[in-house]
């Protein structure tokens, strides 16, 4: 068994919406600074985190934010050679989550690994017996989204809360939103 644990960050709107036309449909500061602070927190000042994402992803970036400051940035694809001529030095591009896990699990400077999306990545971590937890942020708004999060077992799942993950109503104009976690049972 992996000793690695991953962990699953998104934002969804009620209709569990995570994007339109290779964008979010909303504009969140906030929750984009709980993003970046959530993925690229340490414990241990010598290791640094891992985001795991899919290569539509990647390519949703906005170009100066690529890659993702201070994380490995894993990006996956059924293209890797190709993939790999693209991005930028010191990305790692991988043919799937199976070998991601293990490319982690070999490395000793990683604390925390994150899938960042999209939907099937999303879906195939939420199967992966590595899968340890769910940070969603639920948008209490519909949008409309042609690409959205996996539906969340709840048998499988069960909301918690976590110390540094506040359970409060966070409001940003008019839209309101919670920040959840789901452990994997």
């Amino acid at each position: 068994m992996s000793k690695i644990k991953l962990n699953l960050i998104a934002a969804a709107c009620d209709n569990m919406g995570i994007g339109v036309n290779g964008t979010l449909p909303w504009r969140l500061k906030k929750e984009m600074a709980y993003f970046t602070t959530m993925t690229s927190k340490v414990n241990d000042p010598q290791k640094t985190n891992a985001v795991i994402m899919g290569r539509t992803t990647w390519d949703c970036i906005p170009l100066k934010y690529r890659p993702l400051n201070g994380r490995v940035n894993i990006v996956l694809t059924h293209h890797v050679d190709k993939i790999k001529a693209e991005v930028p030095e010191g990305v790692v591009v991988m043919p799937g989550l199976d070998e991601a896990v293990k490319y982690i699990e070999n490395r000793d400077d990683i604390e925390s690994t994150w899938v960042i999306g999209g939907s099937s990545i999303y879906k195939a971590a939420m199967d992966h017996p590595c899968c340890g937890k769910i940070y969603l942020t639920e948008i209490q708004k519909t949008y409309k989204c042609d690409t959205f999060f996996p539906s969340i077992d709840k048998e499988n799942y069960q909301l918690m809360d976590e110390e540094d993950v506040s359970n409060e109503k966070q409001v940003e104009g008019d839209i309101t939103y919670y920040f959840r976690v789901y452990k994997k049972l």
